[in-house]
Parts: structure tokens; C-alpha cells; sequence
């Protein structure tokens, strides 16, 4: 481990750093507000075409997208300063919520325009996460990303719970300019907090890793650049599968409940239990726990998170089945742990698409890994779907423990 990890940090040094409060602060509006105009455009969907196919597909429309802007656009995020292209980003999200507000346009266009400024997520991702990189050093940096990832988590909790009650308040159109106004505060935000910063950072060894070309081929040749890069891909598939299993045991909690006749608050409660149990088990591995400390707890953590869910397979009580899934939520935790190798593995100059291209492959798999055991909950038990998940979830850590297993500090 370097030298600059080795020094425990605190959320406070890391709230600190002004740069960071204006990306947590746009993150929080962007998150939020990408959720309730989710949230309104289902309710738009089911009201016009009465089809639960359409209103869960519209649902999903601003993650599968972006995967065309990881794989063909992500070199942007290192050909461009940061502050322009986050704040470009959520300008271009307010656009959309103003169309949407008030363009009456048919349904299809309006998924379109979701759909395509989706593709330019992995691009605003990746300029965040250099602007992390660059203003957190050490392990103030790992909190960092981890509260990155949990603002997101908390905000697309927020806009779920309340995305309904404001849809029923306000009525689509509105809620369409709340969700404009929110991505407007977040492009202003960033304008006016981040700093003017170069395209890319002086120095880095730009033209020998990714010649010249169209943005498309500097692209695919930094994601083959990235491929090339040793425990680049690993690490990133350490990061991702494990989460998709998550999010597949989560979006399976709803027919679970039916089948298990819970009332609707016990429900409301388990939707939010690994939310609550993600929360606390950064919060106290951050905090209780030394850097290196936290990178031998991988493996535990992830056994922790995956080992929950294959109880389901018996007709638990209620109160262990919130439990269950607050305890796999702690084990997310395991994220700490590989934040500053991530960093390191991947080439300088290519921070930006790197890190879109976590994001992008974490949005892609966390899209199809619930439609995957969606399709097992068809024809097996809700309960025992939500097993696999866990079986699943266990199988890919112990695959891959070589990747996971820390190496010797020095």
C-alpha cells in the first residue's frame, strides 16, 4: 500500500474540501431528480397505455443507454475539463425536463430523449470521478467515493419514496419542471464551486496510450487500453457482479412480500432495509477501521452481503427477513476496500473513461441482473430466486478471491 493511503481519514476532512461539496451537492440534485422523472414518466406510461411491461421498462430506460456512452463517448471525460462537462451534463438534463414539461410530445419521443442523455451519463460520471481524484488524496480520497456512492443510493431512495406522493400532488407536468429546476441548481452548482481545470493532466502519457482520432476511437482504444491494464477488468467486475446480485435480491421484494402476504408498511420497511444497512455499514467500516484494515476485510464483507439472501429459501418471519437484508446491505461496505487499488490499477491519463467505464459496466449489469432472476422468480419461487441471488453473489466472490485478496504492503 502506498504512503498516502496508510493515514486514516474522517468524513470531515473530506466535507472540507469545497470542490467535493459542490460534485455531493450536484450529485445529490442529479440522482434525485433522474429518479423522480422516472418515477412521473412510469406514471405517464401505465396512464396511456395500461401495459406493466412498458411503465417497468420506462422505469429502466436511463440505465441500459448507458452503456452506449461507456463503450463509443467516454474518452470525452478526459479530453474536456471536468467543470464543463458536469455542469454541460445537467444542463443538458434540465433541457429534457423542460421538454418534457412542456413539449406534449408522444411517448416514444419522450423515452428517445431519456434514453439518448443517458448515454452521456458514463461521460459526467467519469469527469467526477477525476475531480475526486484530483481535490482527495490518500484515504480521504476512499471515503470520498464512498460517499459518492452513497449519496446516490440515499437520493434514488428519496426520489422512489417520494416520486408517487409528488406525481399525485403536482401532476406529471409539474414534477417535470421540479425534476428541470433540481438538474439546473446541480449545473450551477458546478459552474460556480469546481475549478477551471485542464483537459488532462500534463505530463500523462496521452498520445503513446490513445492516438488521435474521433472521440468513438479514442474511446475504444482506452477501453482496450483499460482491458490491457493489469486488475483494471477484475477489479471492476469485483465492484459490479456483486452489486447486481443486490439489486436483483431488492427488485424481487415486491412479489415477495405478495407471496408472503406482508402488509404494505412491512413492505415499505424491506425496500429500504439494505438501504439502511448500506448506510451503516460504510459509516462504520469507514470509521472504525484503518485503510489497511479495510482491504483485508473484502472478502468477509462480500461473504457477508452475498451469505443473507440464501436463507430466503425458507419461510422466514418477517424480522428476520429485514434482517437479512439490512446484514447484506452492511456488506457493501466491501467497497472501501477497493477504491485506492481501482485508482492505482488504472493509467493516469485515463481516470476519466476508467471511470466511466465502472460506471457504465455497473449500470448495464445492475439492469439486467434483475431481469435475469426476474425471469428464475417466473417459473421458481420468489424465495427461492431471491437464494440464487445469494448463491450467485457467493460463487463470484470465491472465482474471483484473487482479485479481492490484498496485495503485501511495502
Amino acid at each position: 500500500m502506498t504512503d498516502t493511503f496508510t493515514a486514516k481519514a474522517t468524513y470531515g476532512q473530506v466535507f472540507a474540501v469545497a470542490q467535493f461539496r459542490a460534485v455531493f451537492a450536484g450529485r445529490l440534485l442529479g440522482v434525485m431528480s433522474d429518479t423522480l422523472r422516472s418515477v412521473a414518466l412510469a406514471v405517464l406510461v401505465f396512464e396511456r397505455t395500461d401495459s406493466p411491461l412498458l411503465t417497468a421498462m420506462t422505469m429502466t430506460i436511463g440505465f441500459l443507454p448507458q452503456a452506449v456512452g461507456g463503450l463509443f463517448l467516454a474518452a470525452l471525460a478526459d479530453r474536456f475539463p471536468p467543470r464543463t462537462l458536469i455542469a454541460t451534463g445537467y444542463a443538458l438534463q434540465c433541457g429534457v425536463g423542460l421538454l418534457l414539461a412542456l413539449g406534449q410530445l408522444p411517448l416514444a419521443v419522450s423515452l428517445l430523449l431519456v434514453a439518448g442523455v443517458a448515454c452521456l451519463t458514463p461521460v459526467t460520471t467519469g469527469a467526477t470521478g477525476r475531480v475526486l481524484a484530483e481535490v482527495l488524496t490518500g484515504d480521504s480520497y476512499v471515503l470520498g467515493r464512498s460517499l459518492s456512492y452513497l449519496v446516490a443510493v440515499s437520493a434514488q431512495m428519496v426520489g422512489m419514496a417520494a416520486g408517487g406522493a409528488l406525481v399525485v400532488w403536482l401532476g406529471v407536468d409539474r414534477t417535470m419542471l421540479v425534476t428541470a429546476a433540481a438538474h439546473l441548481l446541480a449545473s450551477v452548482i458546478s459552474r460556480l464551486f469546481l475549478a477551471r481545470t485542464a483537459a488532462v493532466r500534463a505530463g500523462g502519457p496521452v498520445v503513446p496510450v490513445v492516438p488521435g482520432g474521433s472521440i468513438v476511437r479514442r474511446t475504444l482504444r482506452g477501453n482496450a487500453a483499460l482491458a490491457a491494464a493489469p486488475g483494471v477488468i477484475r477489479l471492476i467486475m469485483v465492484q459490479c457482479l456483486p452489486a447486481a446480485y443486490l439489486a436483483a435480491a431488492g427488485s424481487l421484494l415486491i412479489p415477495y412480500s405478495a407471496h408472503r402476504a406482508f402488509s404494505p408498511t412491512e413492505t415499505g420497511a424491506l425496500l429500504a432495509a439494505t438501504s439502511v444497512g448500506m448506510l451503516v455499514g460504510d459509516v462504520v467500516v469507514g470509521r472504525a477501521f484503518a485503510p489497511a484494515t479495510r482491504e483485508r476485510l473484502v472478502l468477509p464483507l462480500l461473504l457477508v452481503m452475498g451469505t443473507p439472501p440464501i436463507a430466503l429459501v425458507l419461510d422466514l418471519p418477517y424480522p428476520a427477513v429485514a434482517a437479512a437484508y439490512v446484514v447484506t446491505g452492511v456488506g457493501s461496505a466491501y467497497l472501501l476496500g477497493l477504491q485506492r487499488r481501482f485508482l492505482e490499477a488504472v493509467p493516469s491519463d485515463l481516470q476519466g473513461q476508467g471511470f466511466a467505464l465502472l460506471n457504465t459496466t455497473s449500470m448495464t449489469i445492475q439492469g439486467i441482473g434483475p431481469l435475469v432472476f426476474g425471469v428464475f422468480a417466473e417459473f421458481l419461487p420468489v424465495g427461492l430466486a431471491i437464494a440464487l441471488t445469494g448463491v450467485s453473489s457467493v460463487t463470484t466472490t470465491l472465482l474471483l478471491r484473487d482479485a479481492i485478496r490484498p496485495r503485501p504492503s511495502g
